[in-house]
């Protein structure tokens, strides 16, 4: 059945389309020549093939038309879906655009921060002495620079709080 179906995809639509309602025609003028053929002398002797040929042909016309207008109508949900999903995949790219400059500024504070936390340790290095000891102001450093405190990595018109920073 399917390479039917198959066969049936390789015709243009509205030829398709033609030749349903050819069909349909068709059965219609059998059925309407099998009722009234029987006044006509020469043709009364075929109404025994023509009429239920007629009446085949509807109903084979109208079960086709019947599967092309189911196909038509999934197509266009198909049509459909897709605009969406083209609308959606286009407010996904630019979220994702906002997230990746979201991501940078955050890294590119953090480096920031990474940065300033050695300096301040390089200039506690100092006071470090030779039996290992570290100064309280180098604990308490690192110990800043490890606390996740809101505010120290912000994104927007907030700027990043450091310690030791007057506003």
């Amino acid at each position: 059945m399917n390479q039917i179906q198959w066969m049936f995809s390789i015709i243009p639509d509205a030829i398709l389309n033609w030749v349903y309602w050819f069909i349909i025609a068709l059965g219609i003028t059998g059925m309407f020549a099998g009722w009234f053929g029987k006044f006509i002398p020469m043709y009364g002797r075929y109404i025994g093939f023509i009429k239920p040929v007629g009446i085949a042909l509807v109903i084979l016309g109208v079960w086709l038309r019947g599967g092309y207008d189911v196909e038509m109508s999934w197509r266009n949900k198909v049509k459909e879906a897709e605009a969406k999903v083209a609308v959606a995949e286009a407010k996904s790219q630019e979220t994702n655009v906002v997230i990746k400059k979201v991501y940078v500024d955050r890294v590119k504070k953090v480096k920031e921060l990474q940065i300033v936390y050695k300096d301040r340790i390089k200039e506690i290095e100092k006071r470090i002495d030779a039996e290992c000891t570290v100064a309280p102001e180098a604990i308490s450093i690192l110990n800043d620079a490890a606390k996740l405190r809101k505010g120290t990595v912000t994104i927007g018109p907030l700027e990043p709080v450091l310690p030791g920073d007057k506003k």
